[in-house]
């Protein structure tokens, strides 16, 4: 591929890689498609191809943390709302107060939905939250 960078921002200079979750080019995505109704959730969310590609634009540009948090989010496009929602509210510290919990959070992101990098956010979480004493109930 050539330098990620070149293709910043994707919409100008990569259109046809610049595709919701559906598929649907952004270009097809018009308030006169809306106001027909036929433009849906899927149409006007993001793509995990396209975060992939600004994770590659962001490692390119020197910026690894924004790269990884984009790769991260890639996984989560399949993830059902709510148990992005749920996964949120139990790694807040103290609504947890078994690591085990979120040890299988880590396993089912990984096994069901391939997040692997999520999974190992919350493993990471797991090993900080033992270590300074966060499993336990705080409200």
């Amino acid at each position: 591929m050539k330098n990620p960078l070149n293709l910043y921002p994707v919409s100008e200079h990569a259109p046809e890689r610049a595709v919701s979750a559906s598929g649907l080019p952004l270009a097809q995505l018009t308030l006169e498609e809306v106001v027909a109704g036929r433009i849906g959730a899927r149409d006007i969310s993001i793509s995990s191809q396209v975060l992939r590609l600004q994770a590659q634009i962001a490692r390119a540009a020197g910026r690894e943390t924004l790269a990884r948090n984009m790769e991260r989010a890639a996984e989560l496009v399949t993830v059902p709302q709510e148990i992005i929602l749920e996964t949120y509210e139990m790694m807040r510290p103290g609504r947890v107060t078994d690591p085990v919990v979120l040890t299988a959070r880590a396993e089912m992101m990984r096994r069901k939905y391939g997040a692997t990098n999520i999974a190992a956010l919350i493993d990471e979480a797991v090993a900080v939250y033992t270590r300074r004493g966060l499993f336990r109930r705080r409200y």
